[in-house]
């Protein structure tokens, strides 16, 4: 083979990894989790661009990467199960989660050997189930040593991917990471620099500000906007790019799922209203689509809050705070007019008929196709939240 053919292939190779690795088209992301009840098979793949599997578990003997057998058939199926309605999805396999025990990721990324036992694995694991990627759902490190850890596995386990991806002659692996809306948590910093260099993006979890079982009072757990300046998913995603993260490797997280107060007096049930705890079980936590039989089983009153991003509704002493069509069409149409790399949901089981999820494929494809604009009516008015609301429609 003549050198210049040699050259040639390389040349092709290495860009072939680059794309496959660091020149992502856009994220339509959603994750899945067996323990939902909602099986795989019932995905509408086609909504979406990425799938991530949840989760894999970490041994804390071995530092090694498995699928815990209850869920070794559905995650070895999965890959092929949503293929079959969308063959250009890509799959990941999601490590951890918000139930996995933090110490035992901490005490993995501590020693160079655990790092290694783990990463070996990962990738392992992640080539047997015929996954396109990895993500670390690690929640969340705790000292200003996690941080730096973190930062030395991500540079480990970039380099693992990219050694693997060569002697195998298959395309690298994705690498991804759900972390913390902010890149400052509890006055730590994630490793920007390592992140931004290492994973092909960061979902950005811009969920769970709030919840019933904590604070008193009635509040938006999601909001995209926040006047007063205390937490939003746009101030964590200014906080990423400042801390030097590209705005093309932040995927906004968007929750399909929204939590329920007891309101104290039922005729004060805008926001900010006075509550006494959770209205139901797992914190108040409720599904889009148990919000929507809610709302029409108590012929609920609905409110959009354009000021914020978010919805409520409420009917006697309950009060939901949740995102229905019109803040994902909102959120999703910040995240591609802020030069993001796209979006995700937690989770594609909780939709309602997949209307959360073709609201933002239809949003993400009118901001880039031009196809669409935004009429803006303001209701001048103020609602019993006592806050301005701005209407915001795709037409």
């Amino acid at each position: 083979m003549a050198p210049s053919t040699k050259l040639l292939l390389l040349s092709l190779y290495l860009l072939q990894s680059l794309s496959a690795s660091f020149g992502q088209d856009a994220v339509k992301g959603g994750y899945w989790f067996p323990e939902s009840g909602f099986p795989a098979s019932s995905i509408d793949s086609t909504l979406f661009t990425h799938l991530f599997c949840a989760f894999a578990v970490l041994n804390p003997q071995t530092n090694q990467v498995s699928i815990s057998p209850s869920n070794n058939a559905s995650f070895s199926q999965f890959t092929k199960t949503v293929q079959s309605k969308n063959p250009s999805v890509k799959t990941l396999l999601s490590i951890g989660g918000g139930g996995a025990n933090r110490t035992v990721f901490a005490s993995m990324a501590s020693q160079s050997a655990s790092r290694k036992s783990f990463i070996d694995s990962s990738i392992r694991v992640a080539r047997a189930y015929g996954f396109s990627g990895l993500d670390l759902d690690w929640e969340y490190p705790q000292t200003a040593g996690d941080m730096t850890n973190l930062g030395t596995l991500l540079t480990e386990w970039r380099a693992a991917v990219a050694t693997e991806a060569r002697s195998s002659g298959r395309a690298a692996l994705l690498l991804t990471a759900a972390f913390y809306f902010s890149p400052n948590l509890n006055e730590l910093k994630y490793p920007a620099q390592s992140i931004n260099t290492n994973l092909d993006w960061v979902n950005v979890m811009a969920y769970d500000f709030y919840d019933p079982s904590w604070y008193k009072f009635t509040n938006s757990h999601s909001m995209l906007y926040d006047p007063s300046g205390r937490v939003s998913g746009s101030s964590g995603i200014q906080a990423w790019i400042q801390a030097g993260v590209s705005a093309k490797k932040l995927v906004l997280g968007m929750p399909f799922y929204g939590y329920a107060w007891r309101l104290v007096n039922a005729n004060n049930h805008g926001l900010l209203a006075p509550a006494n705890g959770p209205a139901g079980p797992d914190n108040g936590a409720m599904t889009y689509n148990q919000i929507r039989n809610f709302i029409a089983q108590n012929n609920a009153p609905v409110v959009y809050n354009g000021t914020l991003v978010m919805n409520y509704c409420y009917a006697g002493t309950t009060w939901i705070g949740y995102d229905d069509t019109q803040a994902i069409s909102t959120k999703v149409s910040y995240a591609k007019q802020k030069g993001l790399l796209g979006y995700f949901a937690w989770h594609v089981g909780a939709d309602n008929n997949w209307a959360l999820s073709q609201q933002a494929q239809q949003s993400w494809e009118a901001e880039i196709s031009g196809t669409g604009h935004y009429s803006r009516s303001r209701r001048i008015k103020n609602g019993p939240d006592g806050v301005l609301s701005e209407m915001i429609y795709l037409v």
